[in-house]
């Protein structure tokens, strides 16, 4: 996952987080936004939460932040 991707899923999940708790949930879509502006990173993103994670559509963000900040870079 490029590195650009990694600190953006980071970044939105801690704001989250800090607006609604460590119960929020979030999905991969949370990162972009509302217009396919780079379709690329979607299917970055998507893939690495379908493919290679098998999450559900919605997911606590800390689990998705956890899940981030472990990977290796």
């Amino acid at each position: 996952m490029r590195s650009q991707l990694k600190q953006k899923i980071i970044d939105v999940c801690e704001q989250k987080i800090a607006k609604k708790g460590e119960g929020v949930g979030v999905s991969f879509y949370a990162f972009f936004a509302n217009k396919n502006d780079d379709p690329e990173l979607l299917m970055e993103a998507a893939s690495w939460w379908i493919m290679e994670h098998k999450l559900d559509h919605f997911e606590k963000a800390v689990k998705i932040k956890q899940l981030v900040e472990t990977m290796e870079s």
